[in-house]
């Protein structure tokens, strides 16, 4: 389910994250609380899976919670971003000896094209991927196609009050400089449409704080997280804008610290098996009779 009137430059976001690979792991903080408190999520779900895909897996800072959790899972990593990969191995000779690589797979791929069998997967994780996404729905598909029947995604994405003080500050009349994130709730129906039973999402608010305006600037270029929407503005109307919109965030201050909200989704849902096929005929299980 697409947002309306809002549509990201996916090459732009590639470009971004690659020219961030580097700086990234300086300002990752946001996603490694979010993969702490993910990780504890699993406290309470029953699954040992075969293999499990970190979808959007960038530098792989996940795979640790991953394999501490599930030491016989196979682990494959993906992400768009090539230069986020790093040194990418496929194990060679040896992963076909074995029947698994001597190191996690990592591939360079698009989610909503995944080269990945139909139900090779027992597990996906994706932490903060989806928002990068104007259009959940096809990338959704594509994990219900990979995932195994009894399967499950789990999954962090940003909310639409992400960065609200910095949208408030910032001139409007150019157009929209914050990046948009969709709601929860149609997020949910997104997980319906691609075929998932039973999605439970929840959401909570984080709060970041900074001494200035630049630190925050500075840490969203780092992590490549700066506004990629195809509609954006180019400049801020000049030095009275930025000066407008440094007084008008200051205004907002508690205790000497400028705060950033950041809106977090978390949810999880199972694939189950199928009522109908693709071509829409019911699909009808028969069970032998008993011999009496």
């Amino acid at each position: 389910m697409a947002i309306p009137d809002f549509e990201l430059d996916r090459s732009l976001v590639r470009r971004r994250a690659n020219a961030a690979a580097a700086t990234y792991p300086e300002a990752d903080f946001l996603p490694r609380e979010i993969a702490r408190r993910m990780a504890e999520r699993l406290d309470y779900i029953r699954q040992d899976p075969r293999r499990i895909l970190d979808l959007g897996c960038g530098p792989g800072a996940d795979r640790a919670i991953l394999e501490a959790r599930f030491p016989q899972a196979e682990y494959v990593g993906v992400d768009a971003a090539r230069a986020m990969l790093g040194p990418v191995t496929n194990g060679g000779f040896l992963r076909r000896l074995l029947g698994r690589p001597t190191q996690p797979a990592r591939i360079c791929a698009d989610a909503e094209a995944l080269p990945l069998g139909r139900s090779s997967v027992s597990l996906v994780w994706s932490n903060l991927m989806l928002n990068w996404l104007h259009d959940p729905l096809p990338a959704l598909r594509e994990i219900h196609r990979v995932l195994e029947v009894g399967g499950l995604v789990m999954f962090s994405t940003l909310g639409p009050d992400t960065l609200r003080e910095l949208r408030q500050a910032l001139p409007s009349r150019a157009g929209e400089r914050v990046h948009r994130f969709i709601d929860m709730h149609d997020l949910g129906d997104a997980l319906v449409q691609a075929g998932f039973s039973d999605p439970v999402m929840d959401m909570e608010m984080l709060t970041l704080t900074y001494t200035d305006l630049d630190q925050l600037f500075a840490d969203l270029r780092h992590a490549g997280a700066t506004n990629a929407a195809v509609g954006r503005p180019r400049g801020l109307t000049g030095r009275s804008g930025w000066e407008q919109a440094r007084a008008t965030y200051a205004t907002l201050a508690r205790e000497g610290r400028l705060p950033a909200t950041f809106e977090v989704l978390q949810g999880h849902a199972w694939k189950m098996p199928a009522k109908v096929t693709e071509d829409g005929r019911a699909v009808i299980n028969f069970q032998p009779r008993k011999p009496g």
